[in-house]
């Protein structure tokens, strides 16, 4: 099997109390659907909104994220699946998808040290 990380990226953060419990208790199934079936390595972590960016060969700091609300990383999981293809196919459960967000697949490339 191989590593593949998913981005989740997009945040709904129009909900009420209820819709957010909902919210948290399919993304709890999901998971828990992940690691029953052996594909969950890594739980990964909800990211903040805010954060800094720093940049060029100045190291420049701002204040940031700054990225249109559709296009925010909001978390990342790390999943183990055979092919790309089987990573796509786990990542169209991802609850963010019924809120209009969307799951970037990447590879984890491996490194030899």
């Amino acid at each position: 099997m191989s590593a593949f990380t998913y981005l989740f990226r997009g945040r709904d953060t129009s909900r009420s109390p209820e819709q957010m419990q909902q919210s948290l208790q399919k993304w709890t199934a999901w998971f828990q659907d992940l690691s029953a079936q052996g594909h969950l390595k890594e739980p990964g972590h909800p990211l903040e909104g805010t954060g800094k960016v720093v940049h060029g060969t100045q190291k420049i700091v701002q204040d940031g994220p700054y990225a249109e609300a559709k296009d925010m990383v909001g978390g990342f999981i790390l999943v183990e699946a055979n092919d790309l293809a089987q990573a796509v196919e786990l990542s169209k459960g991802c609850p963010i998808l019924d809120v209009g967000g969307s799951v970037e697949v990447r590879p984890v490339q491996k490194l030899s040290m």
